[in-house]
């Protein structure tokens, strides 16, 4: 089955292809490194679970691209959750958070169809950021259907690059870990080879039904390892897989970071930002506060002048 001596448990894409059709895919799974993120902030379930599957989405289609810098995937919509973002570096740091608005009427409905019921109307926007001497590539996905599943692959449908389905799950286990996990198969234009359009796609009905066979509790199983799963799932048509990328907690925010943009900031704006004797500035990611006193504000204002 494998091409690579060297297996991974947890918190890692496995990359994959279908040895009968040729088709490509990307197994994501999530353990320790969910359980962290979505445990950060004291959220409803259904957002831990959506932010959960956002995440594993955002690492499935980042590991499909070519490119040095940051993947983010971003929700802004009018519903109880006005925004979601999920973002992957080219090492594999992810980070997310939930912005709440509203309240959540009901618990189980939300968890059943997110969409409608967390979100409401909206898009999704996913941008690859490589610096700023390169250019932003960006693409927008409208909000439809029951699930995320339903709107990144209405999206891809109308795509002319390539076809692309996804099947994304994201719970808690009976030992109380949060888990995710995301299958994203893959057809490019070229993979048709010398067969017909009809047993392409055959083909094609055939690996998205298989995926789709996977349960909630299959994906979410402790017990059932990245390479178990995809044979569980493809073993008729043969898989193969590859070397898989590590994932993990990381996040970007800093107090020297933060203390380079108070810098940047003028004397008053810095005296009105003072509250209880502080200057506390909020991560939104990890939830870490960095607190600057008037004798580190006032030290800033001097670095700022001696650099003017």
């Amino acid at each position: 089955m494998s091409d690579s001596n060297f297996q991974m448990t947890d918190d890692l894409v496995q990359p994959f292809m279908i040895d009968a059709s040729g088709l490509n895919g990307r197994l994501v799974r999530l353990g320790n490194a969910i359980d962290t993120i979505v445990t950060r902030h004291d959220l409803p379930e259904s957002v831990r679970a959506l932010l959960g599957k956002l995440l594993a989405l955002g690492a499935g289609m980042a590991t499909a691209l070519k490119y040095d810098g940051i993947f983010t995937l971003q929700i802004k919509s009018d519903g109880p959750v006005s925004m979601m973002v999920a973002d992957v570096t080219t090492n594999g740091d992810i980070r997310g958070y939930a912005q709440l608005s509203g309240e959540i009427a009901d618990e189980e409905a939300a968890r059943a169809a997110p969409v409608p019921n967390l979100l409401g109307k909206g898009y999704m926007a996913f941008t690859v950021d490589q610096g700023a001497e390169m250019e932003r590539y960006q693409g927008i996905v409208e909000l439809v259907g029951d699930s995320l599943e339903d709107s990144i692959d209405n999206y891809f449908e109308k795509s002319e690059q390539f076809a692309s389905k996804t099947h994304l799950a994201a719970g808690k286990t009976p030992s109380g870990q949060w888990r995710a996990t995301a299958i994203v198969l893959q057809r490019l234009p070229e993979e048709s080879g010398d067969k017909t359009h009809e047993e392409t796609q055959e083909d094609w009905v055939r690996a998205v039904t298989l995926m789709k066979s996977a349960t909630a509790d299959e994906m979410l199983d402790e017990r059932l390892d990245a390479h178990g799963m995809l044979y569980r799932l493809f073993h008729e048509d043969g898989v193969r897989v590859y070397d898989p990328r590590p994932l993990d907690v990381g996040c970007r925010c800093s107090r020297d970071r933060i203390a380079g943009i108070l810098m940047g900031m003028p004397d008053d704006d810095l005296d009105h930002a003072m509250v209880d004797g502080k200057i506390s500035v909020n991560c939104e990611f990890c939830n870490v506060s960095f607190d600057f006193t008037p004798n580190d504000v006032d030290a800033l204002k001097a670095a700022r002048r001696d650099q003017a």
